[in-house]
């Protein structure tokens, strides 16, 4: 018995939110078999592991502990077979299904934000006449926003995937569930850009040359002194600024929309030539797990260029005060296809920071001077996807927008207009190195413990079709797999193998690609009666021994 997942996409294709993700699923049997049911799963998971001394006042131990954090950010279910009218006929039936290959349809959906709120995890602490069952803490950080990029390249540390998983499941506990899983890659929408103002963002940086002394006069003869030296001439001082339009956006693989101007200052006459020229994009990923946090930093060299000696006044205008770095040197470099858009998600947030170092050098009445310098300037950016939402959702937003700030004394309104704002707007950049701020959740309102309704979006999400623009080319940065390190079957604790692939589906891939069969022997949705029992899982988040 074997299964596969066939697309109506191309292979490697990059989904966004509101796209329809199709096929079928085909299921081979060489021999009559029994079957419960066949389902799909559209799933999306944000994993985070670090370690931390187990006792950190004690320099000589060296155990440490690790904890683990799964926030589940998509789960939709699509049960293929049996159809919905023989389930409701035979609700705990059995099917015997002939020797031949079955081909069974299916079809998803990507919302636009994350609903890993709805899939908390339903086990709590039990109690067992004297014996204590305990289970990780619950999860209390959740952040509603955009469902966030594909993200791997921290092996064995954190990784966002995007799966479709088929599972065949069979009546009988001693017979092996028939698994078949494929990853898939996610770029989200971005966020409605905002006005064009015509304001700029920039960063300054102003440096004077150092000082050289002048030329000293020769001598007439030997009996008469030698004339004083002539006096210290002033070295030029230069301003550099580095500016972008405001708010400071970057997008996935178009060109960097920079201005750079050189002014001198003072009345010293002084060329100035560009020696060289680099502009760098950094990224800074923050990982939580619990009560750790590390942050994980990354770059990109966008261009790179040395030995310029490029001058930047023009000869003929002597002058001249300010001038202007040519924009060639920059305008035909996109972005890098393995840069992620900006996001913030419950456990793991990606920020960026733009750096450019200018070296400028200097020449005065045509003597020039071999000094170089180098001034790094420094620009927090957001980077979005430039996938836009569909115009007709836009509109939607912002009337339901100006209708909430015109009832701002209904509190369903207020309530409403706040989680537009959250889960659209793009996280604010922060300067490395600041403090980071936790998402607060929101205050119940009323004695209503039920789950949160849909956000504006994702309701309105149903009437629109899939994104008809331009799409960016996205590759997950390549890491080294690192199964074992999410693998909750380990011998530190977790819940046991069969809980745990029902509950976080910990067997999937952790890198980019594509699966095409996989079998296990992990049962899942094992109905279970008195005489077969579940088993008691145990704590998730205990510590590793040394």
């Amino acid at each position: 018995m074997s299964v596969r997942i066939h697309f109506d996409q191309p292979d490697n294709h990059c989904y966004t939110n509101l796209d329809y993700v199709s096929g079928r699923v085909t299921l081979i049997l060489p021999a009559d078999a029994t079957i419960a049911a066949i389902t799909v799963k559209l799933e999306a998971e944000a994993r985070t592991r670090l370690e931390a001394p187990k006792y950190p006042g004690n320099e000589r131990s060296e155990k440490k502990r690790t904890e683990r954090e799964i926030h589940k950010l998509l789960y939709q279910v699509l049960t293929v077979f049996p159809t919905p009218e023989l389930q409701a006929s035979s609700p705990n039936a059995h099917f015997t299904l002939l020797a031949g290959q079955y081909n069974y349809a299916f079809k998803f959906k990507f919302p636009f934000n994350n609903d890993c709120n709805k899939n908390q995890s339903l086990l709590k602490d039990l109690k067992v006449g004297q014996l204590n069952v305990q289970f990780a803490p619950d999860l209390d950080q959740h952040v509603k926003k955009t469902l966030p990029p594909s993200l791997s390249g921290f092996p064995g540390r954190a990784d966002i995937f995007y799966y479709l998983k088929v599972t065949v499941v069979r009546p009988k506990f001693y017979q092996e569930n028939i698994r078949s899983q494929i990853t898939l890659k996610f770029l989200p929408i971005e966020p409605p850009r905002p006005p064009d103002k015509q304001e700029e963002t920039f960063a300054r940086r102003k440096q004077q040359f150092q000082k050289y002394a002048g030329q000293p006069a020769r001598k007439n003869s030997l009996f008469k002194k030698s004339a004083p030296d002539s006096p210290v001439a002033e070295p030029p001082t230069f301003q550099v600024d580095a500016r972008l339009p405001n708010p400071a956006i970057l997008t996935c693989n178009e060109s960097i929309p920079l201005r750079m101007l050189v002014q001198r200052l003072g009345d010293v006459n002084a060329d100035v030539y560009l020696s060289m020229f680099q502009i760098e994009l950094v990224g800074w990923t923050e990982i939580r797990a619990h009560d750790l946090k590390r942050v994980e930093s990354g770059s990109w060299i966008i261009k790179s260029l040395a030995n310029m000696n490029m001058p930047l006044n023009m000869p003929k205008l002597k002058s001249q005060t300010e001038f202007k770095v040519p924009s060639h040197l920059w305008d035909s470099v996109p972005l890098p296809n393995t840069v992620a858009p900006s996001f913030d998600t419950c456990n793991i947030s990606r920020k960026y920071e733009l750096e450019i170092r200018v070296g400028l050098s200097h020449s005065v009445d045509g003597d020039s001077r071999p000094e170089m310098i180098v001034l790094p300037l420094k620009l927090p950016v957001e980077v979005w996807s430039g996938i836009a939402p569909p115009a007709g959702l836009v509109r939607a937003m912002r009337e339901r927008a100006g209708t909430a700030e015109s009832g701002n004394d209904n509190p369903t309104q207020q309530s409403a207009k706040h989680t537009y704002e959250t889960s659209n707007s793009a996280p604010s950049p922060a300067v490395p190195g600041g403090s980071m701020q936790k998402q607060q959740p929101l205050p119940a309102s009323g004695e209503d413990d039920g789950p949160p309704p849909p956000s504006y979006e994702d309701a309105m999400a149903e009437d629109f079709t899939p994104v008809d623009g331009p799409r960016r080319e996205y590759n997950i940065p390549a890491g080294e797999p690192q199964t074992p390190a999410f693998n909750s079957d380990s011998k530190s604790g977790g819940l046991s193998r069969r809980v745990s692939e029902r509950l976080f589906s910990s067997n999937a891939p952790s890198g980019p690609g594509r699966v095409t069969q996989q079998s296990n022997t992990i049962e899942e949705e094992q109905s279970y009666t008195e005489d077969n029992p579940p088993p008691l899982p145990t704590r998730s988040s205990t510590t590793e021994k040394g």
